[in-house]
């Protein structure tokens, strides 16, 4: 089925998001998305604004989903955040954020505040 891949990424979604409110960010938007880009999850945290992007590898045989954020999607990322910021007239700190969430339980493998 076409569409497993798209629910699994949701689920995995709802697990960072679950697991970022354990440690005490504060959700502001899930699937920002404009024409232009999209974010995974805006969140904040200490008066700082994390934009985080999520990763789902059922296993790590092809490698981890963090080995998937290379220079094009931090560029990607960049921009999306920066137009995120511009809308939202921002003036705080920001970072580029990632989660990996992994296996057939869907658990926070790792996740890196700043990328």
């Amino acid at each position: 089925m076409g569409g497993s891949s798209f629910s699994h990424g949701r689920v995995a979604e709802e697990v960072a998001v679950e697991y970022l409110k354990k440690q005490k960010y504060e959700i502001l938007e899930q699937n920002y998305r404009n024409r232009y880009c999209e974010i995974d999850i805006v969140a904040k945290k200490n008066k700082s604004v994390y934009f985080v992007e999520v990763k789902y590898r059922k296993s790590s045989a092809q490698g981890t989903g963090l080995d998937y954020i290379n220079a094009k999607k931090l560029k990607q990322m960049r921009f999306a955040s920066e137009m995120w910021v511009q809308e939202h007239g921002w003036t705080g700190d920001f970072e580029l954020s990632a989660i990996e969430v992994s296996g057939h339980d869907f658990r926070v493998a790792e996740f890196i505040s700043q990328v």
